[in-house]
This record gives structure tokens, sequence and C-alpha cells, in this order.
């Protein structure tokens, strides 16, 4: 059973969310040979302040677009 987990910032709307999960889950087919019933795909959604990188937070100094 193929596990497919991504982290991002929160605020994507359900729609987008379920294109995503539709695109990976084609991506996985395609490309690694998954069946679509055995894939799980885990969105985790983490909030700005709670993302660093180079030491600096997320909501303070990099703003996605």
């Amino acid at each position: 059973m193929p596990v497919v987990t991504v982290q991002m910032w929160e605020g994507r709307t359900s729609e987008q969310k379920r294109k995503l999960m539709r695109a990976l889950t084609e991506a996985m087919v395609e490309h690694a040979g998954a069946r679509p019933e055995a894939l799980h795909i885990v969105l985790q959604e983490i909030p700005k302040e709670n993302w660093g990188s180079a030491s600096t937070l997320g909501l303070a100094d990099h703003r996605e677009s």
C-alpha cells in the first residue's frame, strides 16, 4: 500500500485539495504502477507560524504566491 504525504501551508480550498489528490493519484498510477484503490494520500496543512526555513518563520519572512 503506497502512502504519499504532502506537507504544505494551510489555506487551500476543498476543491484545490480534491484536484491535488486526483493529480497525485494519476501520477502514482502512471509513474509508480500504484493501484488507485490501494493508494493513500495524507495532506498535512501546517500554519505558516509553525513553518520555518533558513532560521526564519514562514509567516514573517516568506510569502507564498
